[in-house]
């Protein structure tokens, strides 16, 4: 998180990239990959953006708020009230010189065209759908998974399910991770992060056999939610963002519209009286493949060709 210091640095680190030579200039940009520049008239700037800035744009409030750095907070914050105009200013003019937008979720889309004023096209992301093999008998417990940062939420689930009873594996780690250990009651267990220590075989064994996966995140889009219903696992997922793309309520998961404990548990209860088929959230999770993405992204590239 440190880039958010400097970043007047990521707009210049961009732009003195010298891309002359290509004909196409393919970026995937949350933050300042849309600051490199075209050279020629003829060249073809495509972007794929996860969501305009979240700092500058649609969770600015949120990060002022609580923006993750301590007792540096109070400074960071007039930093931003100083900094955040500028750099809103420099990525409005960076995104007006992109050709294509591809956005990856309608969430992501609608902000594209409310921060930037341009159309774009949705290509989910790429997800490896084929390296889960669901289990047709389902284990009794419920499985969570990510960065555990205060806006990520896993403080509900955690909760909920304490209240309730219920086993729940937390993969993951981060700042709140303590926090999380210390409310967490006997039915909860921690294992090491998937982004760390914790290795994709012990991730993908907990997906392919869990009752249900938790997703209390406000998410672009949310791959690991895709992950869960490829391994057979019904989504409990917070019903915002890219998390809507995903997961159809009643058939594929269960989605629950405020970030409170009792709103988990609700969807949580409306979970266990549904019955879901590990089968057909396989071939639901299908949609978002690797192969179509790489053929959709093929295509938009052909189209762009000039």
């Amino acid at each position: 998180q440190n880039h958010r210091f400097f970043p007047t640095l990521g707009v210049k680190a961009f732009r003195d990239f010298d891309l002359s030579e290509f004909d196409i200039i393919l970026t995937s940009s949350y933050l300042n990959a849309n600051q490199v520049r075209k050279t020629r008239p003829d060249q073809v700037l495509i972007s794929y953006c996860h969501t305009p800035a979240r700092y500058y744009w649609s969770h600015y409030e949120l990060y002022r708020k609580e923006p993750g750095f301590g007792w540096l907070n109070p400074l960071i914050r007039l930093m931003m009230s100083i900094l955040v105009p500028k750099q809103r200013k420099l990525d409005f003019e960076a995104a007006q010189q992109v050709d294509v937008f591809i956005a990856n979720s309608t969430e992501t889309q609608s902000r594209i065209k409310k921060y930037y004023n341009k159309n774009s096209t949705v290509i989910h992301p790429p997800v490896n759908t084929k390296r889960f093999s669901p289990k047709r008998t389902r284990g009794d417990f419920y499985v969570t998974l990510g960065r555990q940062l205060p806006n990520k939420r896993f403080d509900l689930a955690v909760d909920a399910c304490t209240k309730l009873g219920i086993p729940l594996k937390v993969f993951g780690r981060g700042e709140m991770h303590e926090d999380l250990v210390r409310r967490a009651g006997p039915t909860i267990q921690f294992y090491t992060d998937r982004f760390g220590d914790a290795s994709d075989e012990a991730v993908e064994s907990a997906l392919n056999a869990a009752k249900g996966f938790v997703f209390p995140s406000d998410e672009d889009f949310g791959i690991v939610s895709v992950e869960a219903l490829a391994a057979g696992a019904p989504v409990i997922g917070y019903a915002k963002a890219g998390t809507r793309d995903i997961v159809t309520d009643g058939e594929t998961g269960v989605l629950f519209d405020r970030q409170t404990v009792d709103d988990v548990i609700a969807a949580i209860h409306r979970a266990e009286a549904t019955t879901f088929f590990p089968s057909k959230l396989q071939r639901h999770a299908k949609r978002f493949d690797t192969s179509l993405f790489v053929t959709k992204m093929r295509k938009i590239v052909q189209d762009n060709n000039r």
